[in-house]
């Protein structure tokens, strides 16, 4: 959603800023009422800190709330012959550059090393499409990795090059075929009142 959207919706008070939040800079504006961060964490190696930082950021009687991708879930119903190559991939792709499929199942372990503590609460949401539409958020994703995937001995090109025709193949057959996205995984935490933010 762009800002103008959300100016146009009545939300007025709504602002873009870009900010590195690796860095040890104090996050602009803080503290706020709501502190919420989607997909983040999974493509970070420092999630933890960042997490410790968004948390500094939520004012007394705030709120946290992160969500984050498990994409170990991704698969058709039945499952077509291509999917665990291609699952193969994206996931050692993902790896080798830091990012973690497994984030959303690690959120609650994540708060309490980040000194958030146990989350006040947790929930899994799940999407099937039809494989006639749904297959452009594995040829999206598939395609933007390949060349890393292909720098790292992950895939060949004689590989990747016979992926995209199979999918492209059993869109075209099994148009209506389900195919479970990843699921977003979220948690959240109310800071107490009495809880005061960190130096």
């Amino acid at each position: 959603m762009t800002l103008t959207m959300l100016h146009d919706a009545g939300h007025r008070q709504c602002a873009f800023e870009a900010q590195d939040i690796t860095a040890a800079d104090s996050i602009p504006g803080a503290p706020f009422d709501l502190v919420y961060a989607r997909p983040l964490l999974f493509h970070l190696t420092e999630r933890a800190d960042v997490l410790a930082r968004l948390w500094d950021a939520v004012t007394r009687g705030g709120h946290l709330l992160i969500k984050e991708y498990d994409l170990r879930g991704i698969n058709t119903a039945p499952e077509l012959d291509w999917v665990q190559d291609v699952m193969r991939v994206i996931n050692r792709t993902f790896k080798v550059a830091g990012a973690d499929v497994t984030t959303g199942a690690w959120l609650p372990r994540l708060f309490v090393q980040a000194g958030v503590g146990t989350p006040d609460g947790t929930d899994v949401a799940g999407r099937i499409e039809p494989l006639g539409t749904g297959r452009i958020l594995i040829e999206t994703v598939l395609r933007s990795l390949l060349p890393t995937a292909l720098a790292h001995g992950i895939t060949t090109e004689a590989e990747a090059a016979a992926m995209l025709p199979l999918i492209d193949r059993d869109a075209t057959r099994f148009p209506d075929r389900p195919l479970l996205w990843p699921l977003m995984i979220g948690a959240w935490k109310r800071k107490e009142r009495g809880h005061a933010n960190p130096g």
